[in-house]
């Protein structure tokens, strides 16, 4: 009989486990659908693409091409013949890499910068929720909505013009048709935009450095710079790394802020690795061309984030 019973026991735990797994397994699925449907697949269907030649129309027109887009954009046979002035084929494209680059160099640590010091400021001072909602606020708002107020302010005979003129700097151009301020234009709107978010993340961060560190700095007669540089900082680490990855995966990803507000120019200032695949792919109609384009701008994001990744482990091990 307690054999019996036991393999009873067995069977019914068995069960259950199995009940509680498909539970499990039901609570995950709406997601990994949507991630498959609208991520994967997609991603999938780019590297494929990406070793064909296809303009559009008939999918019977693909031709496969193999590594040819790869080759066509590192243009193999001139690097062979006349060094790296001919890395790339398309001028257009290493203009593009290098203003995201540029963008990506700026934005993060502005971002940062200004998240972590709203954070500090709003940390424990007394109508603090009013505010967090006040910078969270843009992060949620429309972004054509916010672009094209920005448009209007950086216009030539904008507030901010005024405002600059009137502390007595001779400044009378529109920001987003200059081609040295139409960047700082975009790199502007990034960072107003986002700070709040991420201002939110280190407000969560900073809720959770032990107050016994904070004391103990007190009682050793560290001052509240000392305080910051020595506890809070080191703290924050892992909320800076997290921060940073995030950030610099959305500056490599930049569209739709370039897209409202200077269209890539003028000129070629603001053209971006982004627009230059949108470009490719629904203006020029190269869907091959500018699936091979996405696939180093994926590399590149992956390197980056590697590279990232080891640096974390080898501060936190030390």
């Amino acid at each position: 009989m307690k054999q019996g019973e036991q393999k009873l026991a067995r069977a019914r735990m068995g069960r259950m486990e199995r009940k509680k797994t498909l539970i499990a397994y039901s609570f995950l699925a709406p997601n990994f659908l949507g991630f498959a449907i609208f991520t994967l697949v997609p991603v999938v269907c780019a590297i494929a693409l990406s070793l064909f030649e296809w303009n559009g129309g008939d999918i019977s027109r693909l031709r496969f091409v193999g590594f040819e887009n790869y080759a066509t954009i590192f243009n193999v046979k001139k690097v062979s013949q006349n060094g790296l002035a001919y890395f790339f084929n398309r001028v257009d494209l290493g203009i593009a890499l290098k203003n995201t680059v540029y963008y990506t160099v700026i934005t993060v640590p502005l971002t940062i910068i200004c998240a972590l010091a709203l954070a500090l400021l709003l940390n424990k001072i007394r109508g603090a929720v009013v505010f967090r909602a006040v910078f969270f606020f843009p992060y949620v708002a429309s972004m054509v909505a916010i672009c094209v107020c920005w448009s209007f302010m950086l216009m030539k005979d904008g507030p901010i013009n005024h405002f600059i003129m009137a502390l007595g700097i001779d400044f009378n151009k529109s920001w987003t048709a200059d081609t040295t301020m139409a960047m700082w234009s975009i790199i502007l709107v990034s960072v107003w935009r986002n700070m709040g978010y991420y201002m939110v993340i280190y407000l969560a961060a900073l809720q959770g450095v032990p107050k016994e560190l904070m004391e103990a700095a007190t009682v050793d007669g560290a001052n509240k710079w000392k305080q910051f540089l020595h506890v809070t900082l080191p703290q924050l680490r892992p909320t800076t790394f997290f921060v940073s990855i995030m950030m610099i995966i959305s500056c490599f990803k930049i569209y739709d802020v370039v897209a409202i507000m200077t269209e890539g120019g003028p000129g070629r200032s603001t053209k971006m690795l982004v627009t230059y695949i949108y470009d490719e792919a629904f203006t020029k109609v190269r869907y091959g061309q500018a699936s091979a384009i996405s696939m180093i701008l994926l590399i590149i994001v992956l390197l980056v984030t590697i590279i990232q990744f080891r640096s974390e482990k080898k501060f936190s091990n030390d």
